[in-house]
This record gives C-alpha cells, sequence and structure tokens, in this order.
C-alpha cells in the first residue's frame, strides 16, 4: 500500500482544517483517502496528516497542480513538506 504522508505548519488549525476539509471531493478526484490527521503536541498548528494513495500519477499531479498550491495559502499553511511511503511491515 503507498501512503502519502504530509506534514503543513500553519498560521490558524481551525482556519486551515476548514478550507481543508472543503477539498475532499478533489482528494478522492486525485486518489486520496485520509486516513487521519494529527496535531503536535509542542504546537498545536504543526500538523501531519496521512492519506492512502490509490493513484501515484494522480497524487503527484495533485500536488503539482497550482490550485493545490493557492488552496495551501488560502488555509494558511506557512510551511509544509511530503513524502510517498510504502507499508514496510511491521515486527
Amino acid at each position: 500500500m503507498t501512503y502519502l504522508l504530509c506534514r503543513n505548519h500553519v498560521a490558524d488549525f481551525s482556519r486551515w482544517k476548514a478550507v481543508f476539509s472543503s477539498h475532499q471531493a478533489a482528494h478522492q478526484d486525485a486518489g486520496l483517502q485520509l486516513v487521519t490527521i494529527w496535531r503536535s503536541l509542542e504546537d498545536p498548528n504543526n500538523i501531519f496528516f496521512l492519506f492512502e494513495v490509490a493513484s501515484l500519477e494522480k497524487a503527484r499531479a495533485f500536488i503539482a497542480n497550482p490550485e493545490a498550491a493557492k488552496a495551501g495559502a488560502a488555509s494558511g499553511v506557512i510551511d509544509g513538506e511530503y513524502h510517498f511511503i510504502e507499508d514496510a511491515g511491521g515486527y
């Protein structure tokens, strides 16, 4: 299974979450299924979220789309990073 692990440092979690949630259909169209969202205990505006990736090609195109950068700016993203990862098994 392929995943997309993202980290965003945002100005305000509530604002970010509202914009993020409004893009649910776009995430699904890009083959991304949200697994969960975490917040840092030390800085609640440091957000981590994980998507299951159905199509690596669609997910990469979604991230590269200039509209994604606009949505990030509108949601108050200060900085962020993303990583495509795969399940490597447990113990």
